[in-house]
């Protein structure tokens, strides 16, 4: 692929800048628009089984918005058929608008010989029928989501539900209990959507589009990892993409930019609040560290003795800069920092801050710090929650 000249050359900082505005966190939310705004701004929001606070797919409207109920959440995303969950960056809720979009990963999927879960003769069909009569269903009314205790020991109704979902022909419409609901695609997904006509150059450029918004500005690799697409997807089609060439300052690597989003110098009020390790701003870690200079690392699947900074360690976004991490339990009325990292005295209040207000939105009435790494910063967090 041949890159055209980059007409536009952005410092660190204003890229920095950039990728905060487009990623909802500068300048004033659009509440009006609420979650399903912020759903449809960033193209994706990541699902996982972790909930320390909440759920991340709560947390990703709470950073940019606040203080937002999480039953309205919950309704934002699954009332009216206005999104629909499938494979994106990882399990994601999407905006219902880009089934059309995905089509190229249904057929990728579709054409797949064999899984790794065998699946008994009839199961299939007899599953698709079920749901035709009797959806919405959880696998677990199927007839069972597994056959042991163990989490991989799916059932074949579930193997099959699962494998129906990835190839289009069923949607999950909402979670109950964190168990998918399923039910037919062509009832739950409009019918001016539910076609795969678009061929797969049209779709991965389109998702190229949307990444390119949702980040700012991207290299190849931050564009490709937004929606887990193959950097020879990206290549053939960003030139068309709409996406324009641009250098930044400390990259090293070629760029993409938003043309909308260099059209206006980012302005407005920063953020204060802990992120979800799953918030898409910080889904790439060599980005991350390319643009903060912060090292993140989800430690919820390291061995205990190996965690650097806790199990679900949540960063901290203040003045458009991460300034710390916050590993956090509830204990019933209390939020507990059970580990606190601080880049520093000047961190103190906005680490503050962000824990008094996310302890509000859970109902949470008392904060508690339990461990400082810097241990001489520890009475100074702490008075600083008393006064606020």
């Amino acid at each position: 692929m041949t890159t055209p000249r980059p007409t536009t050359a952005l410092s660190a900082d204003e890229a920095r800048r950039i990728v905060l505005r487009a990623q909802g966190f500068l300048g004033s939310p659009d509440r009006r628009a609420g979650v399903r705004g912020v759903l449809r701004h960033l193209g994706a929001v990541q699902l996982d089984t972790i909930s320390v606070l909440a759920r991340s797919h709560e947390l990703i409207p709470y950073a940019r918005l606040g203080a937002v109920g999480r039953k309205t959440v919950e309704k934002a995303y699954w009332t009216d058929t206005h999104a629909f969950e499938y494979w994106s960056h990882a399990a994601c809720i999407l905006p219902i608008e880009e089934w059309p979009h995905f089509a190229f990963r249904r057929r990728a999927y579709r054409s797949r010989p064999h899984w790794n879960h065998q699946l008994p003769e009839g199961t299939y069909d007899q599953v698709v029928k079920q749901l035709r009569v009797e959806g919405p269903l959880t696998a677990t009314e199927l007839g069972g989501a597994k056959k042991t205790s163990e989490w991989w020991d799916w059932s074949g109704t579930k193997v099959a539900v699962e494998r129906a979902l990835m190839y289009g022909e069923v949607v999950c419409v909402e979670r109950r209990g964190w168990k998918r609901v399923y039910d037919l695609a062509e009832r739950a997904v409009p019918a001016d959507l539910l076609h795969d006509e678009l061929d797969d150059t049209e779709c991965v450029r389109r998702l190229v589009r949307l990444a390119g918004q949702s980040l700012g500005v991207g290299t190849r690799a931050d564009i490709a990892d937004y929606h887990r697409l193959k950097g020879e997807q990206v290549d053939a089609v960003i030139a068309d993409s709409g996406l324009v060439p641009v250098t930044v300052e400390g990259w090293g690597k070629p760029a993409w930019a938003d043309p909308a989003a260099l059209e206006t110098v980012p302005r407005g009020r920063h953020r204060t609040t802990l992120l979800s390790p799953f918030d898409s701003l910080i889904w790439e870690r060599a980005r991350t560290e390319r643009i903060f200079g912060f090292t993140h690392r989800l430690e919820a699947y390291v061995p205990k003795p190996k965690r650097i900074h806790g199990y679900f360690a949540m960063p901290v976004l203040a003045g458009g800069r991460l300034v710390g991490r916050v590993d956090p339990a509830r204990e019933g009325g209390t939020l507990v920092a059970r580990q606190v990292t601080l880049d520093g005295p000047k961190a103190v209040p906005a680490v503050a801050q962000a824990l008094v207000e996310a302890a509000s939105w859970v109902d949470c009435t008392d904060v508690r710090v339990e461990r400082v790494d810097a241990p001489e910063l520890r009475e100074a967090l702490v008075k600083a929650l008393a006064d606020l």
